[in-house]
């Protein structure tokens, strides 16, 4: 999957290239230079946004791979310990 940027001003403009380009990806809309919206197809969305999803499923879609994904873990009792039976 592709992501394209564009800015607000030419996002204005060329409203129907946005929709073109959101076929293939996300359209990361900014502004000022800062990224301030996303643009997606509505399918995309419903992936994204479905009811009950599995993160698997969300992993699987396609461009998943590019996206940023950061976890900050503030502490090593947030990381996974095995389980204790009594």
């Amino acid at each position: 999957m592709k992501t394209a940027t564009i800015s607000s001003s030419q996002f204005n403009r060329a409203v129907g290239r946005a929709k073109n380009a959101a076929r293939s990806g996300p359209v990361i809309i900014t502004d000022r230079g800062n990224r301030m919206h996303v643009f997606l197809t509505f399918e995309a969305y419903r992936l994204l946004a479905g009811r009950g999803g599995k993160i698997a499923d969300l992993l699987a879609m396609p461009g998943a791979s590019d996206m940023d994904f950061d976890i900050e873990i503030s502490s090593r009792r947030d990381l996974a310990r095995p389980a204790k039976f009594d």
